[in-house]
């Protein structure tokens, strides 16, 4: 029997190209090899988004074409919203016992959110807990593989001192440990050079971009200041142009001599910036046409149905879990 994979982003706005290399491309990969379930966060969307509901709704459909267009499949992969599966509101509850707020604090991850969110001197409770409902979405699952990135390593580790706790108390098997599996390619830097590409900067190339916006987009990028001629050598190392290359360029022989010719001059931030719009545009011209056939109704019955399915795998968890605590009365 193939092992529960279970993972999944907040609906708050487009995919771009950093969700891509960093975790659809993985998804798509993984879906045949794996019970795979794909959650949409909308309930932890909120939690940073309370006064835009919105936004979330909206983005609810968007996160979902998304997913098809790159190679998602619905009859394979289960495709489902958070918020339809409420017994992982009463497994969070539970798990809230087992879990101190100074070790909700001292979770790496939440401490970076909150500085990049400039929640320090005001915290959400919900936003602050967001790891015990993270950890209860996955175990509700009986999830055993989480495709995540580095930066999350730390919610899976609290996530997995819950499961430990949890069995210690009420029953050793009852719930299942995760392991993280990490992609083979990291975060795209945003066009900018400044941080990894993010929705809310404004600095990434969305999957769904026209492409005059992508070439705009990649006229934008920051290579070397100080190649200003084609005769200059050129900096490669930290060149926004080339580490997209890295990740979207399939001929790996030419682009080692193409950085060797722009280490030395010679070659100018036109030509592989013209090669870089060739190779986006060969990825994104499919997902584009695979996007234009999803309509409303469509995204809906597999929302529809994705959540269905998962609620009754949830339901069986929330049986077991009931059990082990004595909270099956009748």
């Amino acid at each position: 029997m193939a092992q529960v994979l279970m993972t999944g982003d907040r609906p708050s706005g487009k995919l771009h190209l950093g969700h891509y290399v960093g975790s659809l491309q993985n998804r798509v990969a993984l879906q045949q090899q794996y019970e795979s379930y794909i959650m949409i966060a909308d309930v932890q969307a909120l939690t940073d988004n309370f006064e835009n509901p919105g936004l979330v709704e909206k983005s609810v459909y968007e996160i979902a074409a998304g997913y098809l267009s790159v190679g998602i499949d619905p009859s394979v992969a289960t495709i489902y919203l958070q918020s339809q599966i409420p017994e992982t509101t009463e497994l969070t509850l539970y798990f809230m016992n087992l879990v101190t707020l100074s070790r909700l604090e001292r979770n790496p991850t939440v401490k970076t959110e909150l500085a990049q969110k400039n929640m320090e001197e005001s915290i959400p409770v919900g936003f602050l807990c967001y790891p015990i409902n993270q950890a209860a979405d996955i175990t509700i699952l009986q999830a055993e593989v989480i495709p995540v990135g580095e930066d999350q390593i730390p919610m899976i580790e609290q996530t997995n001192e819950i499961v430990r706790k949890f069995n210690r108390l009420y029953g050793e098997g009852t719930l299942k440990e995760c392991k993280v599996h990490l992609g083979k390619t990291g975060r795209l830097p945003g066009i900018d050079g400044k941080g990894k590409a993010s929705k809310s900067l404004g600095n990434a190339i969305f999957l769904s971009d026209a492409p005059s916006e992508v070439r705009e987009k990649v006229w934008d990028m920051f290579t070397d200041p100080n190649h200003v001629k084609i005769s200059d050598p050129g900096q490669v190392e930290g060149n926004v142009v080339f580490t997209y290359l890295d990740a979207f360029h399939d001929d790996k022989d030419e682009l080692t001599h193409l950085k060797q010719q722009y280490r030395k001059g010679g070659l100018g931030d036109v030509t592989i910036k013209t090669l870089l719009v060739k190779d986006l545009e060969q990825l994104l011209e499919p997902i584009r046409a695979k996007r234009a056939t999803l309509t409303q109704e469509i995204l809906r019955d597999v929302l529809r149905d994705g959540s269905q399915k998962a609620r009754a795998k949830a339901q069986q968890t929330m049986k077991l879990v009931r059990n082990a605590m004595g909270l099956n009365y009748f």
